[in-house]
């Protein structure tokens, strides 16, 4: 009886572990059991003030984010900070005495990131305000971090909580309008992105680090420079998808368009190239299920927590 009792404990527990890996996949209609690539977009923008260490904490206490995804400008003292505007937002943001950042009529006056030392940077409040397009974002006092804080933070929660370690999804935020005056060379960006993922992981920082970008610039740069880094080319023009390709060189690993924009021929196109389609930026339960059914291999999304939803919804 013990020994029956005992088989029948290990069985149920069997189960239960596999009910719960099978939140982890998505078994979509081009799926080969990988891993449904989740990615909590800013951290979790919907939860808490973007782009900062507390969101990304946040967003990998879900355990079905897989990808932390962020943005990057780039100091003066050259440090990539996260941020997803290479100024301070006049929707988020504070100067160091507390008073709202307002932009002023002349874009070449906005407070540039790249025109600020790091230490400076770090001095303004971008979380106390709130967001005013995500009513339910806790609101804190907080700052840009740079990339290689927030490396080492989610390494140290990563250890003391036991979780898988994620990836991160890195948007160099470049336009042809902004260099100099709000961004370095394009060369010269990604050359310090490339730098310091290999500096953090020497072995390992292809498998680790996608990046991303809507300049065509930085996606070539990427690409001649270290071509066994996943790159994601992101969309949100309505040109049809031929189009969108015949303006890069190569085919990279990932397109990531609007979520609005992702079809039956689209899907069927990118897995004709054997690119992976992630679309970005899927707020609700619905739409995930509708973009998991299509065949989707990841969501970008600002809210974590409702992705067990979409994925019990989906079964």
């Amino acid at each position: 009886m013990v020994k029956n009792n005992f088989f029948y404990l290990l069985l149920f527990v069997f189960a239960f572990c596999s009910c719960k890996a099978k939140k982890m996949v998505t078994t979509n209609n081009n799926s080969n059991m990988e891993v449904f690539d989740w990615q909590g977009h800013r951290g979790c923008r919907g939860l808490l003030p973007e782009n900062t260490i507390e969101a990304f904490l946040k967003a990998l206490s879900f355990n079905e984010i897989v990808t932390l995804e962020l943005d990057l400008s780039v100091s003066k003292d050259n440090q990539l900070v996260v941020s997803h505007e290479p100024w301070m937002s006049d929707e988020i943001c504070s100067h160091p005495d507390g008073s709202p950042v307002f932009l002023p009529d002349n874009f070449e006056n906005y407070i540039a990131i790249h025109k600020l030392n790091y230490d400076e940077i770090k001095k303004f409040d971008c979380g106390s305000r709130g967001h005013p397009r995500f009513p339910n974002q806790v609101a804190m006092k907080t700052y840009k971090p740079t990339l290689n804080e927030v490396i080492q933070v989610v390494k140290k929660y990563c250890t003391t909580n036991k979780r898988i370690f994620p990836k991160f999804n890195i948007e160099i935020k470049t336009k042809p309008e902004w260099d100099s005056l709000f961004t370095p060379p394009v060369n010269d960006f990604v050359d310090l992105t490339i730098a310091t993922i290999k500096k953090e992981f020497p072995e390992n920082y292809s498998e680790i680090f996608t990046i991303q970008s809507f300049d065509i610039r930085a996606l070539e740069a990427i690409w001649e420079k270290d071509n066994s880094i996943p790159i994601a080319y992101l969309i949100e023009n309505d040109d049809d998808f031929q189009a969108n390709m015949n303006v890069i060189s190569f085919i990279p690993k990932i397109y990531s368009p609007k979520y609005d924009l992702v079809n039956k021929s689209l899907i069927e196109q990118c897995k004709a190239m054997n690119m992976k389609v992630i679309p970005w930026t899927v707020n609700n339960v619905e739409d995930m299920k509708k973009l998991i059914k299509l065949g989707v291999d990841g969501i970008i999304t600002d809210y974590p927590n409702i992705i067990e939803e979409a994925i019990d919804g989906n079964k």
